[in-house]
């Protein structure tokens, strides 16, 4: 799962990034309105933390941005501004929480699993199609009720295929989803195919339907 850091404060920033790196999300950071502009436009994140104080604009604008383009990026308000005005305007607008400064992290972090669960998967913690049944709280999954050990980018990938099913994912999209911004570094995205090739292995080897199929030149799809 990726996250979007937009806070200007660079020690909670990193505070938050650590933290949300220990709870197996991919984080990404920007400390002004600029570069959080630039980042929206470029890429999706299931979730965005959005300071509204930012260096050279307003994050209630970086929202109305998002909104505009019509991105379904979870959104969180995290400000010290706690003013009731701040956080009727920026929930009408469509930010998905509000969290007031200072907070404890394992609140943020419980905030941002319901914002993802509720997007992607009718606020429930467990997916279930067919024989696969996918615990997004303790991130296990079974299938026929056996349980199938996967690594965290083996997980991520199955969930985010499962979150977008009969969608044609290309390798770009799985790279960035798996590696965020640094995925433009790679040669190429080879490593991709290489995690969906355990993927499949490791789901087929436990009885799994083959659900996952490649489009040829364009990426790959769950197909339901």
């Amino acid at each position: 799962m990726k996250i979007l850091i937009i806070e200007d404060e660079k020690e909670l920033a990193r505070d938050i990034k650590s933290f949300l790196a220990s709870e197996d999300y991919l984080c990404e950071s920007a400390n002004n309105y600029a570069d959080a502009i630039e980042k929206i436009h470029l890429h999706d994140y299931d979730c965005i933390l959005l300071d509204l104080m930012l260096p050279g604009g307003d994050g209630i604008d970086i929202l109305k941005e998002i909104k505009s383009h019509h991105k379904q990026d979870g959104v969180i308000i995290i400000s010290a501004k706690d003013s009731i005005e701040d956080k009727v305007l920026g929930l009408k607008i469509g930010a998905d929480d509000y969290l007031a400064k200072p907070f404890h992290q394992s609140e943020l972090a419980a905030r941002i699993h319901s914002v993802i669960r509720r997007k992607q998967f009718d606020s429930t913690n467990t997916i279930e199609q067919d024989e696969i049944r996918i615990d997004t709280l303790s991130k296990t999954v079974t299938v026929n009720d056996q349980q199938v050990i996967l690594t965290k980018k083996e997980f991520d990938l199955l969930v985010f295929f499962v979150g977008n099913k009969n969608r044609v994912l290309s390798k770009e999209a799985l790279a960035e989803h798996l590696s965020g911004d640094i995925a433009d570094m790679f040669d190429n995205h080879d490593f991709v195919y290489a995690h969906i090739k355990n993927l499949k292995r490791k789901l087929k080897d436990a009885g799994c339907a083959n659900y996952l199929t490649t489009v040829y030149g364009s990426g790959y799809k769950w197909k339901i």
